[in-house]
């Protein structure tokens, strides 16, 4: 995403979160706002992310959201009360959040933040009290300061979700979140979503990996940063993390498509992957 303007990627998203809610029953990720959020300006865009051949994004859109949010629930359950989403772009939980003592600080983009709360007024959804905007680059700023301006609690831990950026940042700017999770106090965690290296994938996979890379290229937000699994493991042990978890497509089937009458499931492609990890301290 370039700075100084909302993300097509994060619109992209929010669509097929909209579709899964109207097309795939019952959703993997129940989210009764996507669709207002969305709302009737994007009709065409809807189209495409309803047609069956569009199952597999709208699956991993749904499953990643489904999978962050369960794992934040694990963390509110050990006494976590604070929540960062780093680069929000159009996530709703913090507008259905379920957690009374939970505040949500949402990081992202100050351009993205300024469109997100037109679409926001446009819907008729109200801002909480208990959500934070915390403007910020993760390129640019560190993280850690960002959050300390806008109220957050560095004493207390917190869960981070990191959904749909990791792929398009440097190693640098990956590394220094990192480092800025890890020193939060013991039972602070992040889940996020990453890609697979495009040289580890086979002919389908590949064919596939080209075809979405030019897309996102093309509207001026390129991936930047891959990982195989044994990599991204080593990065999250490198940052000082414990109790690493990683989920494929095999294994997110099984956690949360299995026996869906609809058939609706993650293909083999084996494009990302999503992956937990927590302070031990």
């Amino acid at each position: 995403m370039q700075t100084g303007r909302a993300s097509k990627t994060a619109l992209g998203v929010a669509i097929r979160r909209a579709a899964h809610q109207l097309m795939d029953h019952p959703p993997v990720l129940d989210d009764p706002l996507a669709v207002r959020l969305v709302g009737p300006g994007f009709r065409r865009q809807m189209k495409r992310a309803t047609h069956p051949v569009a199952g597999d994004f709208r699956a991993f859109m749904a499953v990643r959201s489904r999978y962050v949010e369960d794992r934040l629930a694990e963390a509110v359950r050990n006494g976590v009360e604070q929540y960062v989403i780093l680069g929000a772009g159009l996530d709703t939980f913090a507008y259905r959040n379920p957690f009374p003592s939970l505040r949500v600080f949402e990081v992202d983009l100050p351009a993205m933040q300024a469109w997100k709360r037109k679409m926001l007024g446009e819907a008729g959804i109200a801002l909480p009290d208990s959500l934070t905007f915390v403007p910020m680059d993760f390129e640019r700023q560190v993280l850690a300061e960002g959050l300390v301006e806008a109220g957050f609690d560095h004493s207390l831990p917190a869960f981070f979700g990191w959904m749909g950026v990791v792929p398009y940042l440097t190693l640098t700017a990956f590394r220094a979140t990192l480092e800025s999770i890890v020193q939060m106090p013991k039972g602070s965690g992040v889940s996020f979503d990453y890609a697979l290296d495009p040289e580890t994938l086979g002919p389908v996979g590949r064919t596939a990996f080209d075809v979405l890379s030019s897309r996102v290229a093309a509207i001026g937000e390129p991936f930047r940063l891959f990982f195989t699994a044994d990599e991204l493991e080593a990065e999250l042990l490198r940052a000082g993390f414990h109790r690493i978890e990683q989920r494929d497509s095999e294994q997110l089937n099984e956690m949360y498509f299995k026996d869906r009458a609809d058939g609706l499931r993650l293909s083999g492609l084996g494009l990302g992957m999503l992956a937990t990890a927590w302070v031990l301290g």
